[in-house]
């Protein structure tokens, strides 16, 4: 696990965190951006917790770096900044929960394993910003009448699609590999093809842009297996 924290309390309140759960270890705790680049140069977290303002740049920096070169990464963003501008920046790099720290009743450990179960821990107000501008989205697609033909729409193998549909779902990476009975290695192999193929960043721009191109069940948002 790495934090990204410059508030010394802060940091030490996430690190807690962690140590306090059974099944986490703290891997490294950075103030800044760059000794947070440089340790994820050699080291894969399965869980990133980082603020954005921070002295030497953005959070949304080490985001990126970190869905790039780990696309199977959980990342979670705690910070102040509850603008539409930082939340969007943020999804896009590639996070998949956005937590801010004036909440109330802040519980970072609860945050942490809904986000390892395949969920997506957001502050309310959060969400509603990232929904509204779904909604706008899709009602810009529709205007436009946008059709996804052939030359835009992607070919996932019948195995990715299997395991999008069961991570769209809401499950973890280690059932999908139950599911399926293959390794956890190959759902991430499956993970990071799926990512490039539909040129995104985090699971939830993976599972809307799949499901903009048809490419889940029609029941998925019904029901869970």
């Amino acid at each position: 696990m790495l934090v990204v924290e410059d508030d010394p309390a802060t940091r030490a309140r996430l690190c807690d965190a962690i140590a306090g759960q059974p099944n986490m270890r703290l891997g490294a705790a950075c103030d800044r951006v760059l000794p947070a680049l440089h340790w994820l140069d050699s080291n894969q977290p399965d869980l990133l917790l980082t603020d954005l303002g921070l002295p030497d740049g953005s959070g949304i920096d080490v985001i990126k770096r970190c869905a790039t070169r780990y696309p199977a990464c959980n990342i979670l963003v705690i910070t102040m900044f509850g603008d539409e501008k930082n939340v969007l920046s943020s999804v896009e790099a590639g996070a998949s929960g956005y937590i801010l720290k004036d909440a109330e009743q802040l519980d970072v450990s609860r945050a942490m394993r809904e986000l390892l179960a395949g969920g997506s821990p957001m502050s309310p107000v959060i969400a509603r910003k990232v929904l509204n501008r779904a909604r706008l989205s899709e009602t810009s697609v529709a205007a436009s009448e946008t059709v996804v033909d052939g030359s835009r729409q992607v070919a996932l193998t019948g195995r990715e699609t299997e395991a999008l549909n069961l991570i769209a779902r809401g499950y973890t990476y280690e059932e999908t590999a139950r599911n399926l009975a293959i390794s956890l290695s190959t759902v991430q192999t499956y993970v990071k093809s799926i990512y490039g193929k539909l040129a995104v960043n985090s699971r939830s721009q993976a599972v809307l842009e799949a499901h903009r191109q048809g490419l889940l069940q029609d029941d998925l948002f019904n029901k869970r297996k």
